[in-house]
């Protein structure tokens, strides 16, 4: 049995429970085989693969707040501090009900080589609780930050473990984590990113996910002989990935004319009412039902994805496995050669596999949605040196990162006989970096 099969077989024994963490390492395995084959022998001898599948540590913990009616109330909180080879944890918190400890492992194991790509100094890790935001008071938000920044408070610090914002954890929620921070340790410093201007925050880090997302699918198709402009663009989510995505997609010239969220989603012919959409969802925080009182000729359809919708380049915004084998074919059958993640993990493997089969260029999560990581990252250094950059100055440090993960993961591909497939350019990419950390820092 190979060093690769031993391992997977190893985490589907162990973390049998975790389907959503199995996937992520089946699909950056299978995708390094050529690189562990070319140095088996060392990697065994370091036992490498076995300590890069195994999180430093794992934290869980109680997480007691009370709701606007007294009721006591318990959640349960995560922090999955993966892998620090290259710099300290970084990776976001993530509120949903769904959430579970398999999730979170998930998701900081591709945080590990995303933050890699980026060329920047931040290891991996990810934390949440399932925890729902929606629904809920300012106040009742508040409470449960504070608690759930209690116990998490003894495990962070601006040097150790730098969380950001993910799904359900945006500019509020941050605000009163980074006060309670502040409030139990003691400490003014960058131990959040994400956050509010007037306290340390980074200009375009709302943006920069969508942003990023773009810029990468931009030098994607050019460097394959296409062009963005005139194009169009199917999109799921409206959330802040998916808003940011659409508002650069139109800056550079293509028609987006679709968006989703939890109950349905949108169908605009003439192209999406960006502010329509931000009104709805990050004003008055309603369904995207309501779209179509803002835009009589669009369509809404409850239930069901966007992918059905013919185009020219699909990015899936919204969540993890979203986009399956049946939406791959339909996206082939329509006509879509281009695909960029801009959620972490939503295209299925077989979808990926079917995709690739067909010629449709494809840019992975870890690489194409790597831009949010990148500014927190960016937001990190302003802090650490006391500055506070220019919108252009971190745009243009964004853009700069995403062309440049681009070529890492183009370059990787080819030296490895694999030219096009960007998969497995990305994963090859990160893992050579954090590897040779690993093994130059010994155990």
């Amino acid at each position: 049995m190979s060093y690769v099969d031993e391992v997977l077989a190893t985490v589907q024994q162990k973390d049998a429970s975790q389907p959503e963490f199995i996937q992520a390492v089946s699909e950056v395995l299978e995708s390094l085989r050529p690189v562990i084959e070319a140095n088996e022998a060392k990697f065994r001898k370091e036992a490498l693969l076995e300590r890069i599948v195994e999180p430093d540590r794992q934290i869980m913990f109680r997480v007691p707040w009370v709701d606007d009616q007294g009721q006591m109330q318990v959640n349960r909180g995560f922090r999955v501090q993966f892998n620090n080879a290259i710099g300290p944890y970084k990776g976001g918190l993530r509120f949903r009900n769904n959430v579970n400890l398999g999730i979170i492992k998930f998701l900081g194991f591709e945080q590990i080589f995303k933050n890699s790509l980026t060329g920047l100094p931040i290891g991996g890790g990810k934390g949440g609780s399932d925890f729902d935001p929606k629904g809920k008071s300012d106040r009742e938000i508040m409470a449960f930050c504070q608690s759930f920044m209690t116990e998490l408070s003894k495990h962070i610090g601006a040097d150790v473990d730098v969380p950001a914002g993910d799904i359900g954890v945006g500019g509020r929620e941050i605000g009163y984590l980074f006060g309670q921070y502040k409030r139990i340790r003691g400490l003014y410093e960058g131990v959040l990113t994400g956050k509010g201007l007037e306290f340390g925050g980074s200009l375009v880090r709302t943006e920069a996910t969508g942003y990023g997302l773009l810029y990468l699918t931009r030098e994607m198709l050019r460097c394959n002989g296409k062009d963005i402009a005139g194009k169009t663009v199917v999109i799921s989510g409206a959330g802040n990935v998916a808003i940011y995505a659409a508002q650069k997609a139109m800056q550079l010239g293509a028609k987006v004319v679709t968006m989703s969220d939890s109950t349905g989603w949108i169908y605009d012919p003439d192209g999406i009412d960006l502010e329509a959409i931000k009104e709805i969802k990050e004003v008055k925080r309603l369904r995207l039902s309501e779209y179509v009182t803002y835009r009589p000729n669009s369509q809404y359809t409850e239930g069901g994805n966007v992918w059905s919708v013919p185009c020219d380049v699909a990015l899936p915004c919204a969540t993890q496995n979203e986009l399956d084998l049946d939406d791959a074919k339909a996206l082939v059958a329509n006509g879509c050669f281009a695909v960029a993640e801009g959620a972490n993990m939503p295209t299925t493997l077989d979808a990926t596999a079917y995709l690739q089969e067909n010629g449709v260029l494809f840019a992975p999560g870890k690489a194409a949605n790597a831009g949010g990581v990148a500014t927190s990252a960016l937001e990190m250094t302003q802090n650490s040196e006391r500055l506070s950059w220019t919108f252009e100055e971190v745009d243009a440090k964004l853009e700069s990162i995403m062309v440049a993960i681009f070529h890492k993961m183009d370059e990787a591909s080819k030296r490895y006989g694999m030219e096009g497939n960007y998969v497995a350019g990305a994963n090859i990419a990160g893992f050579e970096k954090v590897a040779s950390a690993m093994i130059a820092q010994g155990m």
